[in-house]
């Protein structure tokens, strides 16, 4: 599977991401054949974009419905190993951007978010984790944006350190930062 080797060459930058490595191993080995699929019910795998302007001064964030808070954007891998793939179709989907560049092919983080139990189009969903790679995209801001009315109801590019004051989830907040340092390292002058 593609995704497994991008786990394996990446190198966690704290513990953090050194420990949520180990458990996707883990997780991997344990569920070889549903990891990538929703119908784990424990978890599965997910891809996020963390989108930025190509002079790397701001992030799109869109509007959750379900969790209602600012986040990025990203969904299921629903069976596909290319995760990379996976964040580039979520972020056409979440946002009706066309134009995206991934900046590089591996992941710039990894990490297990929890999930909430709610309802999705009129279905339960039970509590579960998805266990997320990230990659760093880059899109124009003059691009008409649209949201898509059965998860976000809103977009807004804002500036990088602004993210993670927008969130409501406390958990998010040092994995925004997160992300803004990785951003740093792939444009040190910003």
């Amino acid at each position: 599977m593609r995704f497994t080797e991008d786990l394996l060459n990446y190198q966690p930058v704290n513990e953090q991401e050194l420990e949520d490595k180990k458990t996707m191993q883990e997780f991997i080995r344990l569920f070889p054949d549903t990891c990538l699929l929703r119908t784990n019910r424990l978890g599965h795998f997910s891809a996020s974009a963390w989108v930025i302007n190509p002079e790397a001064t701001k992030v799109l964030l869109n509007f959750h419905n379900i969790y209602k808070n600012w986040g990025w954007l990203g969904g299921h891998a629903d069976g596909e190993d290319d995760l990379l793939g996976v964040a580039l179709r979520e972020v056409e989907e979440e946002s009706g951007l066309t134009r995206l560049h991934a900046v590089s092919p591996s992941p710039i983080s990894l990490e297990i978010l929890p999930v909430a139990y709610h309802n999705k189009n009129g279905r339960f969903v039970c509590s579960h984790t998805h266990l997320n790679l990230t990659y760093l995209v880059t899109a124009l801001e003059e691009e008409p944006l649209r949201i898509k009315p059965d998860e976000n109801s809103g977009l807004m590019w804002v500036e990088l350190d602004k993210a993670p004051l927008l969130t409501n989830e406390e958990c998010m907040k040092p994995i925004y930062e997160k992300l803004n340092q990785a951003v740093k390292r792939y444009f040190p002058k910003k």
